[in-house]
């Protein structure tokens, strides 16, 4: 999870997962692996328990904002409860678009 104005560090995250490359899982994949559709998925209640990683920005946020499920719809809540509830790894992760 990385914030809205940021991009992903492939070789960051490759790097904290322990695997020499990463990439997106394919569009058409996203549903069947999580129950979501684009742009409803969330760690929150996904059907398997994925590893999350969490940029460490996220930790100087009092609120942040992750989908509640649906499209459109969000959850704000504070960065330590999120990082709690999907028993994420907080790590640099994230890099400037």
């Amino acid at each position: 999870m990385i914030s809205a104005d940021q991009e992903l560090d492939f070789k960051a995250l490759a790097k904290q997962t322990g695997d020499r490359k990463i990439e997106m899982v394919p569009l058409k994949e996203v549903q069947a692996l999580t129950g979501y559709i684009r742009g409803g998925v969330t760690a929150l209640a996904c059907k398997k328990d994925y590893p999350v990683y969490i940029d460490e920005l996220a930790e100087i946020c009092d609120v942040i904002s992750v989908s509640a499920g649906i499209r459109g719809l969000q959850i704000l809540l504070a960065p330590a409860d999120y990082i709690r509830a999907v028993k994420a790894t907080v790590a640099a992760i994230a890099k400037a678009k």
